[in-house]
């Protein structure tokens, strides 16, 4: 059966189409001889006239079944459609034949012998079809190294997606799982359905190794449950993408993506205050800095969506730049002016010379190095672009009337252990300095941890390690993290700026503090593979221990001191922290800038710590800077 199989798929498309014209002849003429036969209650064998209007009942149906696309459809792929073009041909070719008969005169022809024939072409033809499909499909995935899959959700998205992966080579549909109780034990395209506890037998008795979630309104909470489930059968999971995603069109196996990191914290999204996101963006021109880098980009991209009059991007990295610039002229809203600025944002006269010519009204800066180990490398460049950075992009606001400065600031920024999350904290105290120094410009900061899938984050690295068969590197077993989405931060950001009224710091919700090492394990379980460790020295991946890097603390916090109160968003907390007056401040700032310029490491160290108390250095590389 197997060689047989392989000689038919081998065969050209004209030999494939010239044995189903063949076969389907065969078929026409022996339904009319057994339609006579059962209508005259013997085996009949016509006369002259009859014989030849039997024998060339094929040059009346074939045309049909052309025309009806018969011999279009892939026998291994036919459904319903197919089915019913099937019946439509041979309905015309039966009427056909019947009126010529009719018009023919020759008499011995039974009426009843028309319908009769039709019934019986209808269950030939089909049944041909059938067979041959169940012939091709049981071989193929005989011979063929199919991945067996679950679909885990049978309404409309899994029956697409199941339908879709019928035209696939590579995988095999086994069997679906549902919560419904109504469907368990039924079959939808003689495919089985399954209640959920049934999924560890299915995955041993059948060598499923993928498990796809069509579940489009399922909440975080309960995804989360499954991952955490499922992650410990070793199946690899991808998911469907979310309703307000799906448009309506054909899915398919590219569809699908990998589980996404963010489902794993079962974090619930809080919608968005709209009336916030649109008052300081909608009709006015804003600007963002660091619009090419991770935070800057997905700014731009929520900026441009609530309609600003003009929107400018400044980045100093000109092919990042161009990048983020052509992804948004791509989405085509015309009506949205947009400008690529290449600059530095310790440039005051560029940025001022900016955002007077358009007449800047808002600045999101998210300009910054917040690499912690290069940052703890390179201290000076970090103080100059971090420090007055800000100070420049913030006094060039001040000066051409810019209603609204937002800093995008960090975790790293609370009780620092390293030069970046110094740098941050002084540019908070940088804006909060100028805030009673600028008659208009509103100063915001808004603090938070880390954000899935930046530039900077571990998930890209996990992903990367576990592609390449590991291991995966984790700096210590106890480091803890808190996370959340860009959108989400994004989305904050926009609201907590709108909600400034002059030096105010908001801290965002982060939830709850995420484990790196657990984050790792689910991320290698989910990938389909097993873990090396003490309890199974026969896994897949293992993950490695590098220790801490220079400056990196084992847990992040968000606030100073514990004087903070709520806001229009249950997720943005405004926190009340020490200030520092700008003419306290301003002549620090100068020795620092000295210091940094002359690369003065043991300086720059007093000084920073100086300015930020809560500063306590664990690098051996600044150690290492301060004693040369």
């Amino acid at each position: 059966m197997s060689k047989l199989y392989s000689n038919l798929i081998n065969l050209s498309g004209f030999t494939k189409k010239s044995l189903m014209i063949f076969f389907d002849s065969l078929v026409v003429v022996f339904s009319l001889f057994l339609s006579f036969s059962l209508r005259l209650g013997y085996i009949y064998w016509p006369e002259q006239e009859i014989l030849i209007l039997i024998l060339s009942s094929p040059i009346i149906a074939i045309p049909f079944f052309y025309f009806f696309g018969l011999y279009r459809s892939i026998t291994r792929y036919i459904g319903f459609d197919s089915m019913y073009s099937i019946v439509q041909a041979i309905t015309f070719y039966a009427l056909t034949w019947g009126l010529l008969c009719y018009m023919a005169l020759i008499q011995g022809i039974p009426r009843s012998v028309i319908v009769i024939n039709w019934m019986i072409c209808i269950i030939l033809v089909l049944s041909s079809r059938i067979y041959a499909r169940t012939f091709l499909v049981l071989n193929n995935k005989v011979i063929t190294n199919k991945t067996n899959i679950i679909i885990y959700g049978a309404g409309k998205m899994g029956r697409e997606l199941s339908r879709s992966l019928m035209e696939s080579n590579d995988f095999n549909h086994i069997a679906y799982v549902d919560d419904d109780e109504i469907i368990q034990g039924k079959n939808i395209n003689n495919i089985p359905i399954f209640a959920y506890s049934e999924i560890p037998n299915l995955i041993k008795n059948h060598n499923i190794t993928d498990v796809l979630l069509a579940l489009p309104e399922i909440n975080s909470k309960r995804k989360k449950e499954i991952y955490e489930e499922l992650g410990n059968l070793s199946v690899r999971i991808k998911t469907l993408p979310s309703l307000t995603e799906y448009t309506g069109g054909k899915l398919n196996f590219s569809s699908l993506f990998q589980v996404d990191i963010a489902d794993l914290l079962g974090r619930e999204q809080v919608m968005p205050n709209k009336d916030l996101l649109k008052v300081k963006i909608t009709n006015k021109v804003v600007m963002v800095t660091g619009a090419a880098g991770s935070i800057g980009s997905e700014i731009a991209r929520q900026v441009i969506s609530l309609k600003p009059k003009v929107l400018i991007l400044f980045d100093h990295s000109e092919y990042a730049l161009y990048q983020i610039d052509q992804e948004l002229l791509n989405l085509g809203i015309s009506d949205v002016k947009v400008v690529a600025a290449l600059g530095s944002v310790t440039s005051r006269l560029k940025i001022e010379t900016i955002c007077n010519y358009y007449k800047v009204q808002t600045i999101y800066h998210a300009a910054a190095y917040k690499h912690v180990p290069l940052v703890e490398f390179n201290q000076a460049e970090g103080i100059m672009n971090n420090i007055f950075g800000t100070m420049m992009t913030a006094e060039a606001a001040i000066a051409s009337n810019v209603e609204t400065f937002v800093l995008i600031s960090t975790d790293k920024a609370v009780r620092p252990t390293n030069t970046m999350g110094a740098t941050k904290r002084i540019a908070e105290l940088v804006l909060q300095g100028l805030t009673k120094s600028s008659s208009k410009t509103v100063f915001t900061m808004v603090r938070f941890g880390n954000v899935l899938n930046s530039s900077g984050s571990v998930i890209p690295l996990f992903r990367k390690q576990i592609e390449s068969g590991g291991p995966v590197t984790v700096t210590d077993a106890n480091i803890v993290r808190y996370f959340m989405t860009i959108t989400e931060a994004v989305e904050l950001v926009i609201q907590a700026g709108a909600m400034g009224v002059g030096g105010d710091v908001f801290v965002l919700d982060m939830g709850s503090p995420v484990k790196i090492f657990d984050l790792a394990k689910k991320m290698i379980q989910l990938s389909g593979l097993r873990l090396i460790d003490n309890n199974n020295m026969e896994g897949d991946i293992e993950i490695k221990y590098t220790g801490l890097r220079p400056g990196e603390k084992l847990y992040e916090e968000l606030l100073v001191g514990e004087n903070v109160s709520k806001t229009q968003n249950k997720l943005i907390m405004r926190a009340k922290e020490k200030m520092i007056d700008w003419k306290d401040l301003e002549p620090v700032l100068s020795e620092l800038r000295n210091a940094s310029l002359d690369s003065n490491q043991e300086l720059i160290r007093k000084l920073l710590i100086r300015i930020v108390p809560e500063y306590k250095p664990q690098s051996e590389i600044v150690d290492q800077l301060v004693k040369k």
